[in-house]
């Protein structure tokens, strides 16, 4: 199989790979840290706090779909839970368990070379537990589920996302500026 991505331009391919994936990564903690206190969703309970699921794109299937989309499917089942171990400076609850569905919006495959987003996990785990009794969701007892988002997690997700996001645009100005000058020569 040839590789359809002329060498030159690779580097511009795998840095737009992580504008993207990382774009997404901000998109997600900016929704977690606006639901952080929402106690009531439309599928019943507090929200879940939700988290990008990254892969790398070099599968043999990326070169063959180049230039297509791929939309999953709405009937598509979503994958099992996932029980994570809790380890050390893992940037999450240890031990939480997560639940991923593949994301539903198309998502056009440009390159074979640099990261994809798989899809958007939710977080299983179980947010606190507050006594409000005057709150419309408190329970019998006067507690109240929130929701499992951590806003100062999110923030520091949300400022690793920029510096990478930052990274690949500095990568891909220093790519686009070297093919501008071997353009020159």
């Amino acid at each position: 199989m040839t590789n359809p991505t002329p060498p030159l331009f690779r580097s511009l391919g795998i840095a737009a790979s992580g504008l993207d994936a990382q774009r997404t990564r901000m998109d997600i903690a900016a929704a977690n840290i606006a639901n952080a206190d929402v106690t009531r969703t439309p599928e019943g309970g507090p929200y879940r706090r939700k988290t990008v699921e990254l892969r790398a794109a070099t599968q043999p299937q990326f070169a063959s779909a180049l230039k297509t989309a791929i939309a999953v499917p709405a009937d598509v089942p979503a994958l099992p839970p996932i029980n994570i171990p809790a380890m050390p400076g893992f940037p999450g609850t240890p031990g939480m368990t997560m639940r991923s569905e593949m994301d539903r919006a198309p998502a056009p495959l440009s390159n074979e070379f640099g990261v994809a987003v798989r899809g958007i996990g939710e977080d299983l785990s179980q947010g606190p537990r507050v006594y409000e009794p005057g709150h419309p969701d408190a329970d019998a007892q006067g507690y109240v589920q929130r929701s499992n988002v951590r806003v100062t997690d999110e923030i520091v997700d949300l400022m690793d996302a920029r510096r990478l996001f930052e990274a690949n645009a500095t990568v891909f100005q220093v790519a686009k500026a070297m093919l501008r000058r071997a353009i020159d020569i």
